[in-house]
């Protein structure tokens, strides 16, 4: 496959010249779409029961070169390669040890998945069935200080159960089948975190309920999706479990798609002159002046306030 090329094949065999070409890829993606910053993140790929191949220290992921790459054992030591594995290789190995199953891991800094790891909230909501169905739900890892043992015994007790983790104060790690599939869990962590920031400034979150949940597990089952998570009372966190929030249902008496006017919100799809129904509510400012902003209004702020993020 060339260099050139902006996909990526599934399957984990490969040769180990496809393999090069696919980390520079995926390094490439993460940077431009502001998971990491300057060398941050690493990533690596499972060769064969002896080797892994992963990507050097000290060097942005949005510049390499398949000759950049380092190749190591299973015990970290380097069998080829001009610079030093990443400073966090012991990371990747222990994912390696624990899950035969995954042959590549992802670790990137996407900011608002990132914004959640360093306020210590995991993405544990049932609010996306679609993260529901891949994921489960993702947890935060306690803090360990980047590089060292601490930050592989914050992740032990995690690795086994998920396939995405949040870590603490530092990034995210995302494990697959083939690096293909954890770069796109790493889209999918970033995704839900802002859909979750979304839902946090509408002051509104609508969960699944347990019967939504197990509808979703069925699914799983039947399409033979496979993920680590398990399945639990706390993960996902559903409606039930948060009486404070509002349920997915519809209230006895009210059209479907008809939100009232309560709290501010538009009552018919014409009111925001979007051609939907949105049931945004209005917030109110300091000085305790209401408004309203649409769905598009808010997803254009995120937009300009990560740009801002990646310029600085």
């Amino acid at each position: 496959m060339a260099l050139g090329s902006d996909t990526i094949t599934p399957g984990s065999l490969k040769t180990d010249d496809e393999h090069r070409a696919d980390i520079c890829r995926v390094g490439r993606w993460l940077h431009q779409r502001g998971y990491v910053a300057a060398t941050d993140g690493n990533i690596s790929v499972r060769l064969d029961s002896k080797r892994i191949l992963t990507t050097p220290t000290a060097v942005s992921k949005g510049m390499m070169e398949p000759d950049d790459l380092v190749m190591v054992d299973y015990q970290g030591k380097k069998i080829s390669g001009r610079k030093p594995a990443s400073s966090e290789i012991a990371m990747h190995l222990l994912v390696y040890h624990r899950r035969p199953e995954v042959h590549a891991i992802c670790h990137a800094h996407p900011p608002v998945a990132t914004g959640y790891a360093a306020a210590n909230l995991p993405l544990s909501k049932a609010l996306i069935s679609e993260v529901v169905l891949a994921l489960g739900c993702i947890p935060v890892a306690q803090y360990g200080t980047p590089g060292t043992p601490e930050l592989t015994r914050a992740l032990e007790p995690l690795v086994p159960k998920y396939d995405a983790i949040l870590m603490a104060n530092h990034g995210v790690v995302t494990l697959g089948e083939d690096l293909r599939m954890a770069y796109f869990r790493m889209e999918t962590v970033e995704h839900f975190a802002r859909v979750s920031l979304v839902t946090e400034l509408l002051g509104r979150q609508v969960l699944l309920s347990s019967a939504d949940v197990e509808k979703l597990l069925e699914a799983r089952r039947r399409y033979g999706i496979e993920t680590a998570a398990p399945i639990s009372e706390e993960c996902p966190v559903t409606a039930e479990a948060v009486p404070e929030v509002t349920r997915r249902v519809e209230p006895a008496g009210r059209p479907a798609g008809s939100y009232g006017g309560e709290n501010g919100t538009h009552s018919d799809a014409s009111a925001c002159g979007c051609g939907i129904a949105t049931g945004v509510p209005a917030a109110t400012t300091a000085e305790g002046a209401k408004f309203s902003i649409t769905p598009q209004e808010l997803e254009q702020l995120i937009d300009e306030a990560m740009r801002e993020l990646h310029r600085r």
